[in-house]
């Protein structure tokens, strides 16, 4: 595959998840804004889009060996993959992160006010997307495995209560827009979690955790966004 900046960000991150490395790099969304092309997405951060593309083919010719191929795997199995992994890091880490948080406010915050705006943030994400999980377990990810079920079975679909799934997919995508915007906010209020020098071990721990909560969400939303949502409509479209 020879990658070239027309090409869609979301599409290109599901088909091989490693080029979110190079977009990360960069600072490029692929997940809440991952419907927009290199080309687009660069013009807006004032990136040579050449650059981009560069490192996009060499990352790829550079292994030999095959990502995860997420696209490949039935919708059901790949919602049960979700919550086991993604929903279930964030409940631990969420327990995990809010006390470091709370400690170095209370000896730092003083001189590094901007810990309480994190601090801040960081509970906000914590309680929206307890609620946001649960919505998804209890109702989206439900009527999935609904869908898939009656794909294997050849049986007949009933409508449900939300008349399509577009309706749950959507208010999902606007809530995930939210919260990718919030996690922009503690990665420029920590730049780009970056402890300054007379933080303790705690603060160091705290902003990596921070930092690795943020990645996976990144590919939480954009298994989402990109792979299941997308498949879920055009399956339920199917059987309809």
């Amino acid at each position: 595959m020879n990658i070239k900046e027309n090409q869609i960000i979301g599409e290109l991150v599901a088909q091989d998840y490693r080029t979110a490395n190079v977009f990360k790099k960069y600072g490029i969304d692929f997940c809440c804004q991952g419907n927009r092309t290199i080309n687009d997405a660069c013009k807006a951060k004032g990136i040579d889009g050449e650059l981009v593309v560069a490192d996009l083919n060499t990352l790829l010719h550079s292994y030999s060996d095959k990502a995860s191929d997420y696209k490949s795997w039935p919708i059901d199995l790949l919602a049960d993959y979700i919550e086991k992994k993604h929903h279930r890091y964030v409940e631990e880490k969420t327990k995990e992160i809010k006390p470091y948080l709370e400690k170095i406010c209370r000896v730092h915050g003083e001189r590094h006010p901007e810990l309480n705006q994190i601090n801040e943030h960081f509970n906000a994400t914590a309680g929206e997307l307890a609620m946001h999980m649960k919505k998804e377990e209890l109702i989206l990810f439900t009527y999935v495995r609904k869908i898939s079920k009656a794909k294997q079975e050849n049986s007949k679909l009933e409508a449900p209560h939300f008349e399509t799934i577009q309706n749950p997919i959507q208010m999902m995508m606007n809530e995930h827009s939210t919260e990718g915007e919030r996690f922009r906010k503690i990665d420029e209020l920590s730049n780009n979690y970056t402890p300054p020098q007379d933080g303790c071990n705690t603060f160091r721990v705290t902003f990596a955790l921070l930092k690795e909560f943020e990645q996976d969400l990144h590919l939480h939303i954009h298994l989402e966004n990109n792979i299941l949502f997308p498949r879920a409509i055009e399956l339920e479209k199917q059987l309809n």
